[in-house]
Order: structure tokens, then C-alpha cells, then sequence
């Protein structure tokens, strides 16, 4: 299994070229409906892949979380994404995903992995309402393989705030400071309604308006909608938004070239892009850089976010004037 972890280096360059690699993984079969469904997690947050060790389980762990395991002398946190899933089956999980997440790893408990595959965004699109409520909310985005498979790509933001809680913790957003300036604009995009959420909180308890989109595709348009009409009202586009905030993993088009196209317009000269990802490691956060990111900011951090867009605008602000 170690093998499908290989060549990472080689991966680094897919940025900017609106590409992915997927690990494909199974949760078993599901007794009630007979389905054997297909899912798939972003290479980039995927360490390495092993059988399951000899989990040791806490007392009071949420109903999906297994328990922990020591690897390399760190303490693991493991997530049974069968029991998340509400798969009903009767073959117990043997392959342990290892992923890192903004910095923080953990372990995914699943059925069987399959192979590697390498996407282009544009053929990922955003679920039907009826996938965005399936398997526990798991699936943010779906894909039609050339073997007629449909693949779930896992929404990892939204199983990890929820087995660890930090959906709910308000505690996150106490520290966030209101803005200085009144009348602050800021456009967001984000795949994930988990990171949609904390956005959308962090934004509010900072007094900033804001704008989002779904996805890089939708994104755009919205934003080339904006420049058209600060260009009807003869006003610069600084006047209508401040500030743009992107994910990087999103259906048709991602962060990085969402940020490429903003980068190569003149008319988005002054307004700066902040990338907002759990690809938090320093291999990402140069291609981000590459693309001509401002800054780059981890995921379910709103102080530290707060703090981010607080100093580039009242940065930007002072310099004005």
C-alpha cells in the first residue's frame, strides 16, 4: 500500500493547472441498499496508508471516533468513517487512511483503498441537493469516472469539526476583534458549508460585509459581475470589494487558478487574494505564492483569519491614504 503514496514531489505541480489526484476508498457494502459506493479524498492531505493498527479507545469518544493509535510516538486520533457514514455492513474496516489537516493528523478507518486517479476540476461538479445530505453530509463534490463509477469526494473539514466539536465550540470566535473601518466588503469562496459557516461567524463578529460563491467557477463570474459594474459606474472596484478569500479544493475550477485569472486582470490590481486552506503544508503554501497569493491562512482559525484581514485592510487603508 505504501506505494500509492509515492511520487508527492511530482504533485506539487499540478497547481495551477486546475488538476487533482484522488485516493479512491470504499466503506463496504451497504446492507439495506446493496450499494458498493465509491469515494475519494485529495492525495495532498493523505500522509500514508496502512492496515489497521491496535486502536486504544477513551471513555466518552463521539459514536464514529474509534479511539487513538500511536504512530512514530504520536498519539492519533481514529475516525471510523463507516460508522460516520451510517454504512450498514457487516465487514469490520481494514485500512487505516492517515491524513493531515491543517496541520493536525488523523486516521480514517475504511473498507478497502483502490487506486490513484488524476482529475481535472472541471469535470468535479457541486452534488445535487440529494447527495449534499447523503452519507452524513459526507460528499462536497461528485465526479462520473470513464467506467461509469461515481465518485464522492469527502468533505474532510466537515467529519473532523464534527468529531471533534469544533462545529459548536464559540469559544473560537471569542477573541475576534471588530474592524475599524465601517463599510469593509469582502468576497469568499468555499465548497464546504462547515468552512462557509466560520467564514461567514468570523466575518460577522469582525463587522464585514461579504459576498461568497460555491465554487472557483461561480467565483469568477460573480467577480467579473462586480468589475462590469464598477466599470457602469465609472468607480474603481476597490469601491464595491476590499478583499478576496479563496479555498483551494473546489468543483470546476480551483483556488489556484481562480487566483491566476484574478492576478492577470488589471482591474483587481488593488485588491488583494488570501488563500484559505487546510492544505496548510509549506509546499502548498509556496504554490500558492506562485499563483500570486497575498497571504495564506490555515482553516478554523478565525482568530488568526480575523487578525489576517484586519492588518491588510487597515494596512491598505493607511496607505490610501
Amino acid at each position: 500500500m505504501s506505494d500509492l503514496m509515492k511520487n508527492i514531489d511530482g504533485r506539487t505541480k499540478l497547481a495551477g493547472t486546475n488538476k487533482l489526484e484522488i485516493l479512491l476508498f470504499t466503506l463496504g457494502t451497504d446492507s439495506r441498499s446493496g450499494r458498493r459506493e465509491t469515494y475519494g479524498i485529495n492525495v495532498f492531505k493523505v500522509r500514508e496508508v496502512m492496515r489497521v493498527p491496535e486502536i486504544t479507545r477513551p471513555p466518552e469518544l463521539p459514536t464514529s471516533v474509534e479511539g487513538m493509535v500511536s504512530l512514530r510516538g504520536q498519539l492519533v486520533p481514529i475516525v471510523d468513517l463507516v460508522k460516520y457514514a451510517g454504512v450498514q455492513t457487516e465487514n469490520k474496516p481494514e485500512v487505516m487512511i492517515v491524513t493531515e489537516y491543517n496541520g493536525h493528523t488523523q486516521g480514517f478507518l475504511v473498507e478497502a483503498v483502490d487506486t490513484i486517479l488524476r482529475l481535472d476540476w472541471s469535470s468535479i461538479r457541486v452534488p445535487p441537493d440529494m447527495f449534499s445530505s447523503h452519507a452524513g453530509g459526507l460528499v462536497t463534490a461528485v465526479t462520473e469516472l470513464p467506467d461509469n463509477r461515481l465518485v464522492m469526494l469527502m468533505d474532510v473539514e466537515k467529519v473532523l469539526a464534527e468529531t471533534t466539536g469544533s462545529d459548536d465550540d464559540e469559544t473560537i470566535f471569542s477573541q475576534v476583534k471588530p474592524i475599524s473601518q465601517e463599510n469593509r466588503t469582502i468576497f469568499f469562496c468555499d465548497d464546504s458549508p462547515i468552512a462557509r459557516k466560520q467564514i461567514e461567524r468570523t466575518l460577522q463578529a469582525m463587522n464585514v460585509h461579504y459576498h461568497f460563491a460555491t465554487n472557483g467557477k461561480n467565483a469568477w463570474e460573480d467577480l467579473k459581475k462586480l468589475a462590469a459594474q464598477a466599470d457602469a459606474a465609472n468607480v474603481p472596484l476597490t469601491n464595491l470589494i476590499q478583499m478576496i478569500l479563496t479555498d483551494v479544493e473546489m468543483p470546476e475550477m480551483d483556488g489556484y487558478i481562480l487566483t491566476k485569472n484574478v492576478k492577470s486582470d488589471p482591474r483587481f490590481a488593488h485588491i488583494p487574494v488570501i488563500m484559505h486552506s487546510s492544505l496548510s503544508g509549506m509546499s502548498n503554501q509556496q504554490l500558492g505564492r506562485s499563483v500570486g497569493v497575498d497571504e495564506y491562512v490555515s482553516k478554523f482559525e478565525p482568530q488568526r483569519l480575523s487578525e489576517t484581514i484586519t492588518r491588510i485592510l487597515e494596512g491598505g487603508v493607511a496607505a490610501a491614504a
